[in-house]
């Protein structure tokens, strides 16, 4: 590729040369994913600035049928924001379009453009004293518009909601480069179809997001932290539902971790430390928060402050015998210790080697009843396997990972027959198609379908829904040009 061939030149002409990149080096961390799964090949990266330099890409890509993949922070965990092999698409990565453009304190809302950092738009919510609740693990790299495009899920889940519940509008360049204008704090706007909503969990494939109307909530003035050793998943949520109601329904986070997940962790990040000894078979991270000041810290009034919320909660539930043990966090150095042996299980799980990942849902009532029967079956496919099934509980998501059973305890997975391995995953995930059928779970929870899950979303999905979505992609892309690949 060189700079004389005429879509180069004029997307120069669009974004000046020092911004559109065409050679091999400069292009190389664009063109493959986060966990290093997929790899692809492009014609150029293109790193617009303004709304107006995306519209007039994608009305030059429209014109000569040449497709797009939009970028954002490159975390995708499916392959959604890689290219695929054949060198005709353009990128566009769109960490140039970081502008804060309005804040209103009345609403308690936000509009940014899509390149903006998940982190960065919660320290701009921080200064006001308000929280944008969003909150993953790649907060310092991921970008507002990948997290819309995937409908990211994360941590706070439970009380806040995915992203799409955190967006109130949004600003997207269409397929032929038209700009559609949906930006909005409105909380009620009751007009016919909800458009914004298309496009929030598309992956880029019917247009790009430019800009979005965030809402934000006031921010927590007080939390309380605790690690549970539970005696079982039911007990986990007999736990959750105690929780949600001991504290008003303000669970923040709810998580649970088998031993298997918290063992791999401590043996990769020895400074990291569990605080119940031994491991539990199953633990859980549970928080609550609080706006009021009064939470913060004991009252006059004999109101409980957050400490003594949980206390009185992990007391009851060890009489229902839902609870083995408990460490409470008692600063917030210990809160973060807490927070630091949850966050930093999947680099864990990267430094464990290649494996078998999936992110799925399952309705609460149904989760024990696939943990045992998913564990029974995945054993009778690879004896010894390890099991790293971990996720938010409180929402029914998990992360229900697969490592091959280690010859030593030093020897990387790597060194093994990965042939084998890689034959009985796919084995396991027919397995797992069927458990998630029976137990009406869902293949993809929080991390969208990308390429990843592409080839299951025919047998996942109800047959008129995967006629309709095709049916969409058409009308709003009729020549394709969309993150082609994905999703459909």
């Amino acid at each position: 590729m060189t700079v004389t061939e005429p879509i180069i030149e004029e997307l120069i002409k669009i974004c000046g040369a020092k911004y559109v990149l065409h050679d091999d080096d400069s292009m190389a961390d664009f063109l493959t994913d986060w966990r290093g799964d997929y790899h692809g090949a492009a014609a150029a990266v293109i790193q617009p600035a303004t709304s107006a330099e995306v519209a007039a890409i994608v009305s030059l890509a429209n014109r000569r049928n040449t497709p797009i993949v939009p970028q954002g922070g490159n975390t995708s965990l499916c392959g959604g924001a890689t290219p695929d092999d054949s060198g005709t698409a353009i990128i566009i990565s769109m960490g140039r379009l970081n502008k804060l453009r309005t804040f209103d304190h009345k609403s308690q809302t936000i509009t940014v453009e899509a390149g903006c950092i998940l982190g960065d738009i919660q320290r701009a919510a921080a200064k006001h004293d308000l929280l944008f609740p969003l909150d993953l693990g790649a907060r310092g790299t991921c970008q507002i518009g990948g997290n819309l495009s995937t409908n990211a899920g994360g941590l706070n889940v439970l009380r806040y909601g995915t992203a799409r519940q955190l967006c109130l509008g949004l600003e997207v360049v269409m397929p032929d480069g038209r700009m559609l204008n949906l930006l909005s704090s409105l909380k009620k706007d009751n007009t016919g179809y909800d458009l914004k909503d298309l496009f929030i969990g598309a992956e880029g494939t019917l247009g790009v997001i430019t800009a979005a109307t965030l809402q934000l909530f006031p921010a927590p003035k007080a939390a309380a932290t605790a690690w549970v050793s539970v005696t079982g998943i039911n007990a986990a949520i007999d736990l959750l539902n105690a929780a949600q109601s001991a504290s008003g329904g303000t669970v923040a986070a709810f998580e649970i971790m088998p031993k298997s997940v918290v063992e791999n962790v401590l043996r990769h990040f020895p400074n990291i430390t569990c605080p119940l000894k031994p491991i539990p078979e199953f633990s859980c991270l549970v928080e609550i928060a609080s706006t009021a000041e009064r939470d913060a810290a004991a009252a006059d009034d004999g109101t409980m402050p957050l400490n003594a919320v949980i206390q009185h909660l992990l007391a009851e539930a060890m009489e229902q015998g839902w609870v083995n043990d408990a460490a409470i966090a008692q600063n917030q150095n210990q809160r973060q210790a807490l927070w630091d042996l949850r966050e930093i299980i999947p680099l864990s799980e990267v430094k464990a080697g290649k494996a078998f990942k999936s992110d799925i849902s399952i309705p609460l009532e149904h989760i024990a009843a696939f943990y045992a029967e998913a564990a029974a079956k995945v054993t009778a496919i690879i004896p010894k396997v390890n099991i790293f099934a971990f996720g938010h509980l409180g929402d029914g998501n998990l992360h229900y990972n697969l490592s091959p059973p280690d010859s030593s305890p030093d020897s990387p997975h790597e060194s093994k027959d990965d042939a084998d391995f890689q034959l009985a995953f796919i084995k396991f995930e027919n397995v797992l198609m069927e458990l998630l059928k029976k137990y009406g779970g869902s293949i993809s929870a929080e991390h969208g379908i990308g390429q990843k899950k592409r080839h299951l979303l025919a047998a996942a999905k109800d047959p008129a829904a995967l006629t309709m979505m095709a049916v969409i992609k058409t009308a709003i892309d009729p020549k394709a040009i969309m993150n082609p690949g994905k999703i459909i």
